[in-house]
């Protein structure tokens, strides 16, 4: 009777894990194939191709500079709902290709006399105050163009959410007591927020909105006059590309959240129309005016004692990478649902610029390879190592086996605790076994409720950055833990 029982238990249970498996696959067929085939860069569009599907990018917009002329290509859908393409005038978020701009911003003012280098931030914002060790530190202007001032990448979740202006100053207020990773001036650390800082000293300088001036003294002189800052000024939505995030390999409409605290680090809004006139303003093949001309190249021309050293062959200031032994300027951008990529050689007068509407190392690929390519070097296939898709992915695979192993575990509560002849012996380790097995989910879901705050992370950075599977994986693992704490307990007594 016994072995009759535990045959029928076994039988059920394959064939769940069968019929799971089954969903599952078909469901994901087209990924699984996307993901085992070989990436195709024997042609540049075939280069493209292959990588927008293997990160389930819905569109990309290029630019090309070359030899003096300006070349455009889109691929793809600016929104897949309403079959509309992207074209040169389609709208993309920058993301911290925006940090370029606002470094500028600061060149300029510098330049009229307004503020140095060398400042204090507590002589524009008397409240920004952070710590090292216990001690208050001074932290300079050039230590925030560098990300030398000490500040912690993790800040950015400290940002509130909000596209109303006050948001800002409420983003200082958090930074204002933070504790510092390191002394200001003495390593760099990329955080984003040391970029809004410098938007609240250009406030602060100027009396007006950072974007007022930026538009004012930067985006009108260049001609870039459907650039906007994504909150405060929205406008053209029709020109907008639609945002997507990942979700078990494939790409979902995603609106996410505004943050005017972020604005000066991440958010204007631009096309590829547009951008061909900042491009040629960096490679100085335009007629803008003098003082702007000059703010951009001193921004081309770091000073080595102040520059964060991010490695042996890269150094950062003013908003951009530059390589230290060429004038190759450089520098990505994501938010959490759009991203790009600029590579700008200033002395050969050669560019390229990519922008997506989903948040993934597409662009960095894409833009590295089209340089490359341009070099006579052999372009690389996508490699699986970018973070959002890479957690997309074992996401996934785990919430499928988190799904079996619920699927099971409802079969044992439905099915009723039996009661078979046992020894003493064995009704002992019976209860030993069920105790181990309380402790260890126990501590697994505290592990999976916890792990975000084990990386500096939070619910709320999830939620915003990170493919809905990780969230949903997150969700059937504590469900598990608490049923295999469910059966478990019922071997205790």
């Amino acid at each position: 009777m016994k072995k009759t029982t535990r045959r029928k238990e076994l039988l059920l249970k394959g064939i769940a894990m069968l019929l799971i498996v089954v969903l599952a696959t078909a469901a994901c067929w087209h990924e699984i194939g996307t993901l085992l085939a070989s990436g195709k860069v024997d042609s540049e569009s075939a280069m493209v191709q292959s990588v927008m599907d293997k990160t389930a990018t819905p569109g990309i917009a290029i630019l090309f500079a070359k030899g003096g002329k300006t070349e455009f290509k889109t691929y793809g859908y600016a929104d897949k709902a309403q079959g509309q393409e992207v074209t040169a005038e389609s709208l993309f978020e920058l993301g911290s290709t925006t940090k370029a701009f606002t470094a500028l911003a600061v060149i300029l003012l510098k330049n009229q006399g307004a503020l140095n280098f060398t400042d204090d931030v507590t002589q524009y914002l008397p409240e920004f105050a952070p710590a090292y060790k216990g001690e208050k530190v001074k932290i300079t202007i050039n230590q925030l163009l560098a990300h030398t001032s000490g500040i912690p990448s993790w800040s950015i979740r400290l940002i509130p959410e909000g596209s109303d202006k006050e948001k800002l100053a409420a983003t200082i207020h958090k930074m204002s007591s933070l504790k510092l990773d390191t002394d200001p001036g003495s390593t760099y650390q990329y955080a984003t927020v040391n970029y809004d800082i410098l938007a609240a000293i250009i406030e602060q300088v100027t009396g007006m909105s950072y974007q007022d001036y930026v538009t004012q003294q930067i985006l009108k002189p260049l001609g870039m006059n459907d650039s906007y800052f994504s909150t405060g000024q929205e406008r053209k939505p029709e020109q907008l590309a639609q945002g997507y995030r990942v979700f078990f390999g494939k790409s979902m409409a995603y609106d996410a959240p505004r943050y005017y605290g972020n604005i000066a680090a991440g958010y204007l809004v631009t096309n590829l129309k547009d951008l061909q006139h900042w491009v040629n303003a960096q490679m100085g093949t335009s007629d803008i005016p003098d003082e702007l001309k000059k703010a951009i190249g001193q921004s081309h021309e770091p000073d080595l004692r102040t520059a964060g050293h991010e490695s042996e062959d890269l150094r950062y200031a003013f908003g951009w990478s530059q390589e230290r032994d060429t004038q190759v300027i450089r520098h990505s951008g994501s938010n959490p649902n759009y991203a790009s990529q600029a590579i700008i050689d200033v002395e050969r007068k050669e560019a390229v610029f990519v922008m997506a509407n989903l948040n993934s190392t597409a662009p960095t690929l894409i833009a590295q390879n089209i340089y490359d390519q341009m070099h006579g070097q052999q372009m690389k296939s996508f490699k699986y190592d970018d973070t959002y898709i890479l957690m997309d992915g074992i996401a996934s695979f785990f919430v499928v086996l988190t799904v079996i192993g619920i699927a099971f575990k409802l079969i044992r509560l439905a099915a009723g605790r039996r009661t078979y002849a046992m020894e003493k012996k064995g009704i002992r380790r019976q209860k030993i076994r069920a105790r181990v097995t309380l402790l260890i989910r126990a501590l697994l879901l505290l592990l999976v409720l916890g792990w975000p705050l084990l990386i500096n992370y939070n619910y709320t950075m999830i939620s915003v950055w990170m493919s809905y599977s990780v969230l949903l994986w997150m969700g059937l693992a504590s469900l598990s833990c608490v049923l295999s704490m469910i059966l478990a307990g019922r071997n205790w007594r």
